[in-house]
C-alpha cells in the first residue's frame, strides 16, 4: 500500500457511523477478520461524506481484539460506495452508504496503535470544535442579511428595523451571537493550552448549534416571505444546521455527556 506523501491529491473519507450505529459507534456490526495474513471486512456504513468521489477511506470495524481502524483504497473489491438520495438538508454536500463484501487487505492496512475508540473519537472531537465556530458562523451571517434587509424594506411608510418587535429580534440575535463566539473562543485558547475536555467540547457543541438554528430562523422571519427563496441565506443556515444538530453527536448525545459530567452518573444505557 503506498505511502502517503502529504501533496493532497486524493479526496478521503471517514467511515464510523452505521445504519443502527451512529449515537453509540460501540454498537457497530462491521466486523473485520483474520484470514492468513489478511484482513476480511463484512459490514455497512451510512452517512459517510464523499466516500462515492474518495479515493481511499478509513473504515472502523470490530475484531476479536477490539475496534480498529482500517486504510481501504476505495477501489478495492467488494467495496460500493452509494449517494443517498434526495435530502432536504446539506443539499451541496455528498453523504453515502457504503456496503463492505468480503474487501480483502493486506495487514499494513490497519492502523496501528490504536485500539477501541479512542481512535476515532479524537477525530471527533477535533470535528465538533470546529462545529462549535462554523455554527456562529452560520449563525452570523443570517443576522448581517436580516439586518440589511431591515433597515431597507419598507412597511407602512417605515423601515422594518425602525419597529420595536423587529429591533428586539436582532437584539436577541446579536446577544446569542457573541456569546458563542466568546465560548468559542475561550475553547479555543484552552485548546492551545492543551487543556481542553471532551465534555468542554460538549459545551460548545450543544449550545452553538442549538442557537445557531434559533437565530437563523428568527432572521428568517424579518424576511417574510422573501425568506423562503434561495435569494437569501438564513433559511438555507437553517436547514444545514438540522443536520449539524445531528452529526459529531447530536443534541441529546452532548447533553447526556454534560449530565454525566454534572452528576457522575452515564444515563446512556
Amino acid at each position: 500500500m503506498a505511502a502517503c506523501d502529504g501533496r493532497g491529491e486524493a479526496i478521503g473519507c471517514f467511515g464510523l457511523t452505521e445504519p443502527t450505529a451512529g449515537s453509540d459507534p460501540g454498537g457497530m456490526t462491521t466486523f473485520a477478520h483474520r484470514d492468513g495474513g489478511d484482513w476480511i471486512l463484512n459490514g455497512s456504513k451510512r452517512w459517510i461524506g464523499l466516500a462515492s468521489v474518495a479515493k481511499v477511506a478509513i473504515i472502523w470495524a470490530q475484531t476479536d481484539g477490539g475496534v480498529r481502524g482500517f486504510v481501504v483504497p476505495t477501489e478495492t473489491p467488494g467495496f460500493t460506495a452509494t449517494p443517498i438520495k434526495p435530502k432536504l438538508s446539506m443539499r451541496a454536500s455528498i453523504q453515502c452508504d457504503i456496503e463492505l463484501s468480503n474487501v480483502r487487505l493486506p495487514e499494513s492496512a490497519m492502523l496501528p496503535n490504536v485500539v477501541g475508540l479512542k481512535g476515532p473519537f479524537s477525530c471527533l472531537n477535533e470535528a465538533r470544535y470546529g462545529i462549535i465556530w462554523g455554527a456562529m458562523g452560520a449563525a452570523r451571517d443570517a443576522f448581517e442579511v436580516a439586518l440589511d434587509y431591515s433597515k431597507g424594506r419598507l412597511q407602512f411608510g417605515r423601515p422594518l428595523a425602525g419597529y420595536q418587535l423587529t429591533q428586539q429580534k436582532l437584539v436577541d440575535m446579536a446577544l446569542e451571537i457573541n456569546k458563542g463566539f466568546l465560548l468559542a473562543l475561550h475553547l479555543g485558547r484552552k485548546k492551545d493550552a492543551g487543556t481542553l475536555q471532551p465534555d468542554q467540547i460538549s459545551v460548545g457543541k450543544l449550545n452553538n448549534c442549538r442557537e445557531a438554528i434559533k437565530i437563523a430562523r428568527e432572521a428568517r422571519t424579518i424576511l417574510g416571505g422573501n425568506g423562503i427563496t434561495l435569494d437569501h441565506s438564513p433559511l438555507r443556515h437553517a436547514n444545514n444546521l438540522e443536520s449539524v444538530r445531528t452529526y459529531e453527536g447530536t443534541d441529546e448525545v452532548h447533553t447526556l455527556i454534560l449530565g454525566s459530567k454534572l452528576t457522575g452518573i452515564a444515563a446512556f444505557r
